[in-house]
């Protein structure tokens, strides 16, 4: 057997040929592989540092904006012919002066969007959404709610038509319905056209049935009871209302009014 076989790799041969390896791979192209990776794995390490310390850091509370309040002032509304000087804040709107100022509920809180109509009250007899609109802006007006449309405890005939017509069921909207459809004579008899007018530029022949439709469609009835309400609007206007006689202004504000 010879000396190459049992030899274990611990042989002055084996130990030249390990010595040339080590070399071989001491060589410069194996040096500046070993020194790319060495800085790529620097590079790797510096980058993320930030990364990880943003990571760990608990962000900070924003700071609270300082906001300049203002106090209320006194805003003086003529409401139902009656002067009311109200302490309100500039943004308070007229819906909620009407209603948590003035204490008169009658006035309806629907949507709060001006989408339904029970918030309409008259200003300077023109009909507007009472909760679109700041109280301070209508100073020096004149602002009539559901519960100035009566005059010495009679209802006027718009109110009595809707109590013979039965044109509301749960009274919700009502308020905002009446005070809109006495505008809409008003206007009407004045010879404001609509959307459905034939022709804008003339006078209306008639207040029919379409035209009414049209003039209340800002009005919301969730109850349903449009065909009534459109009778009742037709009554009042053809002037054929009993005198009321049988109804009480306490009898009316029961049906609308208490409604909160």
């Amino acid at each position: 057997m010879s000396h190459d076989i049992e030899c274990q790799g611990s042989c002055p041969p084996h130990d030249a040929q390990a010595t040339h390896e080590d070399e071989h791979d001491a060589s410069p192209s194996s040096n500046s592989r070993r020194r790319f990776l060495q800085s790529a794995a620097a590079a790797a390490t510096v980058g993320a540092a930030p990364y990880a310390k943003a990571q760990t850091q608990t962000p900070s509370a924003p700071q609270p904006v300082a906001r300049t309040t203002v106090p209320p002032r006194a805003v003086k509304l003529n409401i139902n012919g009656r002067d009311y000087t109200l302490q309100l804040e500039p943004r308070v709107t007229l819906l909620d002066a009407l209603r948590e100022y003035a204490g008169l509920t009658g006035t309806k809180k629907g949507c709060d969007r001006g989408q339904c109509g029970a918030c309409t009250v008259l200003s300077n007899g023109r009909r507007i959404n009472s909760c679109l609109t700041l109280a301070v802006m209508h100073e020096g007006e004149a602002i009539t709610t559901v519960e100035g449309l009566a005059s010495n405890g009679m209802l006027n005939p718009v109110q009595r038509a809707f109590i013979e017509q039965d044109a509301f069921q749960c009274g919700y909207c009502t308020p905002g319905q009446i005070c809109s459809a006495t505008a809409l004579l008003t206007e009407f008899d004045a010879g404001t056209a609509s959307t459905v007018t034939a022709d804008v530029r003339r006078r209306p022949p008639q207040l029919t049935d379409e035209e009414i439709r049209e003039r209340m469609s800002g009005n919301i009835c969730r109850c349903g009871a449009y065909v009534n309400i459109v009778a009742a609007v037709q009554s009042a206007h053809r002037g054929t209302v009993g005198d009321g006689t049988s109804y009480t202004y306490s009898t009316f504000v029961i049906k609308t009014t208490d409604v909160a």
